[in-house]
């Protein structure tokens, strides 16, 4: 175990776009990182360790929190980044879409906050961030979306209530809500498109919910805020 590391991060969703980011981010601020993804590989960093497994399966989690006790004793922070966004006209979503997006966006969420907040009691205290999305409570009509709101929806209503009941035992529960990012899942092809979704007139950069959930970290009286990085999109359009 290492002694030289002050905290612990768990980043899900960290192989590319926001979460590489975020693994990034926390290594500059001197923190441990367990980072995980389906194909996640191998790092070169000894600080960094990656577990690949399906985020929905709680056999994952538990390989996580393992890998995060075994390497370095703790968890003091957990962003639970990984998401699937499917567009489909409602009537249109198969049992399959349905499966996949409950899934990453909820099973995920619940099987490894849950091993993580245990680990945190025991610490006297710890942090969870959740990445979700201004459809939830901003629905936009050039883009259908349901699947998305469904679940982003339940996860800024269980950051909430993750924040009241652990106020007074040390563990924090924010949110991240997200506007369009410019990330690996998005053609270029559709950036145009995409920015114009945004009142500010352009996609998010990575670097702003970095900047985003840097912020949540060093905020040590802020507990239960879904904070938005949307170029103004919950505020109208």
């Amino acid at each position: 175990m290492s002694t030289q590391i002050q905290k612990v991060a768990v980043v899900t969703g960290a192989s590319q776009g926001i979460g590489a980011g975020l693994v990034t981010a926390f290594r500059k601020l001197g923190y441990g990182v367990v980072a995980t993804s389906r194909r996640i590989p191998a790092s070169e960093d000894p600080q960094v360790v990656t577990v690949q497994g399906d985020i929905a399966d709680r056999a994952t989690a538990q390989s996580v929190v393992s890998a995060a006790v075994e390497r370095f004793g703790r968890i003091d922070t957990l962003v639970n980044n990984a998401g699937i966004f499917i567009a489909k006209p409602f009537t249109e979503y198969t049992e399959d879409d349905y499966s996949a997006v409950l899934g990453v966006n909820l099973d995920g969420f619940f099987h490894l906050t849950q091993l993580a907040v245990e680990r945190m009691l025991d610490q006297g205290g710890g942090h969870v961030v959740q990445i979700t999305s201004t459809l939830a409570d901003q629905a936009n009509s050039s883009v259908t979306s349901v699947l998305a709101s469904l679940t982003k929806g339940g996860l800024q209503s269980a950051t909430k209530a993750l924040a009241i009941e652990y106020a007074g035992r040390g563990i924090r529960s924010n949110a991240v809500s997200l506007g369009t990012i410019k990330t690996p899942m998005h053609p270029e092809e559709h950036h145009g498109t995409l920015a114009a979704l945004h009142p500010v007139g352009r996609m998010g950069e990575v670097s702003d919910i970095v900047g985003a959930v840097v912020y949540l970290e060093n905020a040590p009286f802020v507990t239960g805020e879904i904070l938005h990085v949307d170029g103004g999109q919950s505020a109208g359009h």
